[in-house]
């Protein structure tokens, strides 16, 4: 018998560690970082995990890959970071959370429409559902509208989601910490002006905050996206797209378990249906890939 289906269970567990780990974020910023300076926090989370990565792999591009990689630079972290938090600001985590649980879907159309990948029904009704569980679970009918807020989620969701298909797409051959490192550190980078210009400077940091940012940086930046791109080597894009959608529900994990917060019957079953789509795009995605030929991972 084949290895390959252990191999590939093993390759989607320890991708679903990135946005697993993802989903402490909330709980960190909220409960260890000072107030009031996220993209402060983006940038001290990738800038210093992109320079220890680097560090161990003293790697260069090639000249000709800078371009693209520039770009997954912008879409992974720079934009993706900056459009995540403005959403944060102006909408309700659930809602920006459901908006961007349209991320599978937009990776299953950009595979069909630029490398032939039809989608199956099994993915697409997945990922259907995994967004209408999204919703069961963190909407409400009070749940307040912001155009600016609603964009925001929506273009990072397309970011996102087009950085990870073209990471797949584009894997320049580079080995993993330095595609990872390069990434946060440009991506980090980017935000540093924005950073500068629309935040007050940091005040004396408590060892807790010290600790907090140590850990987004350790492990919400260096482990897990290493992980994620380790992941987007091995297994589908739409397959790791997908299990991005973990993120919130370890989100509710964590808020249930350590700051009490309540999850109604409702919110067990929208849980439930957003775990089953995420296991079910998985399997949808079984079949062996067809890479294009212009990709090097």
């Amino acid at each position: 018998m084949s290895a390959s289906p252990l191999r590939n269970s093993l390759d989607t567990l320890l991708t679903a560690l990135a946005p697993v780990i993802w989903g402490s974020t909330y709980i960190v910023t909220t409960q260890f970082l000072p107030p009031d300076r996220p993209l402060t926090a983006a940038v001290i989370r990738c800038l210093p995990a992109g320079l220890i990565l680097l560090a161990f792999s003293r790697t260069l591009p090639e000249r000709a890959y800078w371009p693209k990689l520039l770009l997954l630079s912008l879409l992974n972290i720079g934009a993706f970071q900056a459009l995540l938090f403005i959403a944060a600001y102006r909408l309700p985590g659930g809602l920006a959370a459901v908006i961007g649980a349209v991320q599978p879907l937009v990776v299953i159309s950009l595979a069909w429409a630029i490398d032939a990948r039809r989608p199956g029904l099994l993915g697409v009704l997945a990922a259907l559902a995994a967004i209408g569980g999204m919703g069961l679970l963190l909407l409400s009918p009070d749940t307040g509208w912001d155009l600016i807020g609603v964009s925001a989620a929506a273009i990072g969701a397309l970011c996102m989601a087009a950085g990870t298909f073209l990471s797949r797409r584009w894997g320049p051959g580079l080995p993993l910490t330095a595609f990872t490192g390069w990434q946060l550190l440009l991506g980090g980078a980017m935000l540093v002006p924005l950073a500068l210009v629309s935040e007050p400077a940091l005040p004396p940091l408590s060892a807790g905050n010290i600790g907090g940012y140590v850990y987004l940086c350790l492990g919400g930046a260096l482990l897990a996206y290493a992980l994620w791109f380790r992941g987007l080597s091995k297994i589908s894009p739409v397959a790791v797209s997908a299990l991005g959608l973990l993120s919130p529900l370890s989100a509710v994990v964590l808020g249930w378990v350590f700051l009490g917060e309540q999850l109604g019957l409702q919110g067990l079953f929208g849980f439930s249906i957003v775990l089953l789509g995420v296991m079910a795009v998985q399997l949808s995605q079984t079949a062996p890939l067809n890479k294009p030929e212009n990709s090097h991972v």
